[in-house]
């Protein structure tokens, strides 16, 4: 995809290949295209918050701030996998806070490596959060070089907008070679074994439900409306909480649970769950829920009463009393 003809700051990507790599171009230019994305969704993260690793949280924020590049491979299509510049619209300072916090976290990143192959300390690594650098930055790194003989990143900022604050006017390429690797990967790892759980109290619309007997516990599916920036989140209920969740999918209300919400996985799964309550909604919001989720509701219904047979109340359908199949 070429980029337009509207000014905006730009970051190029160049990779070095081993000539072998021509056979594989195709797969080349995957790997720098996903590459490039997911380092300018670290950037939006860390723009948002510093910390070590982020998971699912505001990955929606992110995923919207990567949207608005737009993606040039250059001459000869990138040579295989070799070049890539994305453009950004400099379009105010707050717009523009992700490429510069980037820009320094790339910095920090080099740095950091720097330190621990001389000294084998991953303290640096520590002191790096500040400046931005994360584990999805850590790993969008290691996936832009690796199969590579080297990698070399430049910012280049808007000509009609100049360098934002506080930042030179031409940032200085940043280069990873091969050997950062191993720095990356622990650092990586690192980051994902010390960030903490978090407590919430989330508020969501429950898109699934399942367990595997008729009666016990089961497990809930939460497309999260508040108290939490994921997506979603799954939670383990007992008997009685998970008969709430059913009630509250079938009246069609949000449901709220209150828990941990673990860093493991991504910040995916809430545990120790409590106070799972159904949540009152005024019949306007409530309508507007329940048509966001009607294809959901209609698969829920066809699974719990079976091909041609009618409601008969919950509890009664072919496959036993509120075990419902995921959908």
């Amino acid at each position: 995809m070429r980029v337009g003809a509207d000014d905006g700051d730009e970051i190029h990507w160049r990779r070095e290949l081993p000539d072998s790599n021509r056979a594989a171009a195709w797969r080349a230019r995957q790997k720098l295209a996903a590459a490039a994305r997911a380092m300018l969704c670290a950037g939006a993260l860390a723009a948002r918050e510093r910390t070590g690793y982020h998971g699912a949280r505001r990955e929606q924020h992110a995923h919207a701030y990567a949207e608005r590049a737009t993606f040039d491979e250059g001459p000869e299509e990138g040579r295989g996998g070799r070049q890539l510049t994305a453009r950004i619209p400099a379009a105010g300072e707050g717009q523009r806070r992700a490429l510069v916090v980037l820009c320094r976290a790339l910095r920090a990143t080099a740095d950091a490596v720097c330190r621990y192959r001389a000294t084998g300390a991953m303290e640096a690594f520590d002191a790096a959060v500040e400046r931005g650098v994360c584990q999805e930055l850590t790993d969008a790194v290691h996936q832009l070089v690796r199969g590579t003989e080297g990698v070399r990143i430049t910012v280049v900022w808007s000509r009609t907008a100049g360098a934002p604050e506080g930042c030179p006017e031409r940032p200085a390429p940043v280069v990873f070679t091969p050997g950062d690797i191993p720095a990356l990967e622990q650092a990586g790892r690192r980051y994902m074994r010390d960030e903490p759980s978090v407590p919430v109290r989330v508020t969501g619309a429950v898109v699934r439900l399942r367990r595997a007997e008729p009666a016990g516990p089961g497990s809930v599916r939460l497309r999260v409306l508040a108290g939490a920036e994921v997506t979603q989140v799954r939670a383990r209920l007992d008997e009685e909480a998970y008969r709430t969740a059913v009630h509250a999918h079938l009246a069609g209300l949000p449901l709220r649970v209150s828990g941990v919400l673990e860093s493991g996985g991504g910040f995916r799964r809430i545990t120790g769950a409590h106070g799972v309550t159904p949540v009152p909604l005024p019949d306007a919001a409530r309508e507007r829920l329940l048509k966001s989720l009607r294809g959901g509701l209609d698969g829920f219904e066809r699974g719990l009463y079976g091909p041609g047979s009618g409601p008969h109340g919950p509890g009664n359908g072919p496959q036993g009393p509120e075990c419902v199949p995921g959908g």
